[in-house]
């Protein structure tokens, strides 16, 4: 067991009245729920910048490369403001460890996509990031990040807490088993979930893991940490799952019964057409680990890859 994820996140989503209007924007999923196996880094760039509460409220404006951010009504300028800050915020957020970052949707300072920007033409165009999201994804471009309001899709809420989880346990290797025999037994146990991401980067991780003696330990470490960033940037689909599945149940070829092989191909053939959840047949896969004790299978991350208790894998 690990402990509490530590995860980055803007501060109203925690129910602290610190947005312009004096409100809040307090998300019950993140501090009730994810809220049982995270520790939480608060960060209101406009507030901890020098804004008061309430205040007027900011927009982008300008270029949509490099706005300025200004107060809506009297058109005051408080971009120095916020990039004076900036920096020093990223210094201290370097050394929290930080697993992920849940960002504030809309938000011209902490909003990671689509943020309205309005030109010095007249138009508005939705194509803008907040200026500290963008600041800590080009700071820390390996850490997973995702907006509040997207989690409310089951979809990209999986993905994303399977990523933050993924790269908690990646952070615990470096810190306490960076040897080339930590990283074999890492990859390892993270076969299956590797693979329901993407076969390609699977097999090229691999072929780095097999030859890790050529290299020196840092750079082996980094680039094995660019490739599995990037196959864990990719989602699952039906199809790589249901691959993952009857790889699995290869392992129970000469223990299962008839009837358990047919009752495990209805429930795969069930999630394929949609009238099953993904948690239907993984039940299932759990079940016979632990009925005939599997050990390879059952050190296998993708089994249970974040805690039972986020509900995940149970959408359609």
């Amino acid at each position: 067991m690990l402990p509490k994820i530590k995860i980055g996140i803007s501060t109203c989503l925690l129910g602290e009245k610190v947005r312009y209007d004096g409100n809040h924007s307090h998300d019950r999923f993140l501090t009730q729920t994810l809220g049982m196996f995270a520790d939480y880094v608060p960060v209101c760039p406009e507030v901890e910048c020098g804004m008061p509460t309430p205040r007027e409220a900011v927009r982008l404006v300008g270029d949509p490369a490099s706005p300025r951010l200004m107060t809506q009504k009297t058109d005051v300028d408080m971009t120095r403001m916020m990039m004076s800050w900036i920096p020093g915020r990223l210094d201290a957020l370097e050394n929290e460890d930080l697993c992920g970052f849940i960002f504030r949707s809309k938000s011209p300072s902490s909003g990671l996509y689509r943020i309205r920007v309005y030109g010095d033409d007249g138009k508005v165009r939705k194509i803008g990031t907040g200026l500290f999201a963008k600041a800590f994804t080009e700071r820390f471009p390996r850490i997973p990040v995702e907006e509040a309001g997207r989690l409310q899709d089951p979809k990209l809420r999986e993905h994303f807490i399977e990523s933050i989880f993924s790269f908690q346990r990646w952070r615990h290797l470096l810190k306490e088993n960076m040897t080339r025999g930590g990283l074999v037994d890492f990859h390892t146990r993270n076969k299956y979930l590797i693979l329901s991401h993407s076969q390609g980067d699977y097999r090229q991780m691999g072929k780095l893991v097999a030859r890790g003696k050529e290299f020196e330990l840092e750079d082996l470490f980094d680039q094995y940490e660019r490739l599995l960033i990037k196959a864990l940037s990719l989602k699952t689909t039906v199809k790589k799952n249901i691959n993952v599945l009857m790889h699995m149940m290869g392992f129970f070829k000469n223990q299962l019964t008839s009837d358990e092989k047919q009752e495990m191909l209805t429930l795969i053939d069930k999630y394929r057409d949609g009238f099953v959840p993904l948690i239907v047949p993984m039940t299932l896969i759990n079940h016979y680990v632990r009925k005939y004790d599997q050990p390879w299978l059952r050190n296998q991350t993708y089994l249970n890859p974040h805690p039972f208790e986020l509900k995940l894998r149970n959408y359609f």
